[in-house]
């Protein structure tokens, strides 16, 4: 890791860091802010995540997204996931208006997260039903709402890996075309 990395890797740490971001947003609901907060790999960043991200926002007044680690990615997609690191993947989330905190854990499922969260909302994708909700009995038992947004058909990680497989072997991929 170069010097720039080391930096932008210390920076970004004191923001997903857990207990930072949980006195953080407690001081936020002191000051009676509503909570939202959302979960995922969140690996390559594309417009069906914007989407999401910027309406899961617009329902309470800060945002924090719930990002699995490196190891929790891992075992969730499989040995070839993430491609990007947890400071990277974060460090794009925090680039964007609509997301106020990450909260990086290493579960699967970030129940402890949730549970130590504690926020007024709790907003999943439409590629999950509330039956399907890993995380929904920690938030019933916390009487947390739940809120489905649609999903964005076509806009997927998975759909975004094979599109560049299936580009790697074509003849064109040398040309600098950036």
């Amino acid at each position: 890791m170069d010097d720039g990395s080391r930096v932008l890797s210390t920076a970004i740490a004191d923001q997903i860091d857990a207990g930072s971001v949980s006195a953080a947003v407690e001081r936020q609901r002191a000051r009676g802010l509503r909570v939202v907060a959302t979960s995922g790999c969140f690996d390559i960043l594309h417009v069906g995540h914007t989407r999401f991200l910027q309406a899961a926002r617009r329902l309470g007044d800060l945002l924090v997204v719930l990002l699995n680690s490196d190891d929790s990615v891992r075992r969730l997609k499989g040995p070839g996931r993430p491609l990007n690191r947890a400071v990277d993947r974060a460090s794009v989330l925090l680039s964007l208006s609509a997301v106020d905190f990450v909260w990086l854990f290493d579960e699967d499922v970030p129940r402890r997260a949730v549970q130590q969260l504690r926020p007024h909302l709790f907003v999943a994708g439409g590629d999950y039903t509330l039956d399907r909700l890993p995380v929904l009995d920690v938030l019933r038992r916390l009487d947390v709402r739940v809120e489905i947004l649609p999903y964005w058909r076509g806009h997927s990680t998975t759909r975004l890996i094979a599109a560049m497989a299936g580009a790697g072997s074509r003849s064109d991929l040398g040309r600098a075309d950036h």
